[in-house]
């Protein structure tokens, strides 16, 4: 590893068409990041790692990540992106000492990979996941587990157990709702705005009705 880079793991994805890009992945996509844009929320891609989750309706946080771009195919083996980035993504060059979220000259324009599965013409495989956070207690428990049953999933798959690939029961110790930006933005609204004004409304209302029923009876 030179310069904070992965040399080696960069080169040998290289040969099967697979570019990671230097700088951090944000998502713009309100509805592909919780909190921060570079806290991504992507898209699960179907394939026997990622089918438990999405058929359990699971999100998987993959925070700080690089991107990835799958190229041409190479012949040297089949690639797939197991989770992708919306088309509002980019990658900031500035990394970890960025400044903005915004985009600036300079940056790579998405979307990305940030997992991908490489099965090789000779019969290996790797399966990269572009995270080196997303496995920590903190952000696995973000997703209720999910997090890890992803990298269990693709474990299994890499030493051939097809039928491990599931979804694991789940710690009670988990206690977050698993939601994206774009959906903990509409809660706001509907509790602090559009349920207030609804009961004020039906208050009114009450009051308004019980006086004229007075009012009839008098």
């Amino acid at each position: 590893m030179e310069g904070g880079l992965l040399t080696n793991l960069y080169s040998l994805l290289a040969d099967y068409g697979v570019t990671a890009h230097d700088g951090l992945v944000v998502d713009m996509d309100r509805a592909h990041y919780a909190m921060v844009p570079y806290l991504l929320m992507p898209d699960l891609n179907s394939s026997p790692i990622t089918d438990p989750l999405i058929d359990s309706n699971y999100y998987t946080y993959l925070p700080l990540s690089v991107g990835l771009t799958v190229g041409e195919d190479t012949g040297a083996g089949t690639v797939t992106a197991l989770l992708t980035t919306s088309e509002e993504s980019y990658s900031k060059a500035a990394g970890y000492e960025l400044e903005t979220y915004d985009r600036e000259e300079g940056d790579t324009d998405g979307p990305f990979a940030v997992a991908v599965s490489v099965e090789d013409a000779g019969g290996g495989q790797i399966i990269w996941f572009a995270s080196d956070q997303f496995l920590t207690d903190e952000f696995n428990a973000y997703s209720s587990g999910a997090n890890q049953d992803l990298a269990i999933n693709a474990l299994s798959q890499l030493i051939g157990e097809s039928q491990s690939l599931a979804i694991r029961s789940r710690s009670l110790s988990y206690n977050y709702l698993t939601i994206n930006e774009a959906t903990a933005s509409l809660l706001q609204v509907l509790m602090i705005g559009v349920f207030p004004l609804l009961f004020l409304g039906i208050g009114i209302y009450l009051v308004l009705r019980r006086r004229r029923m007075q009012h009839g009876a008098v």
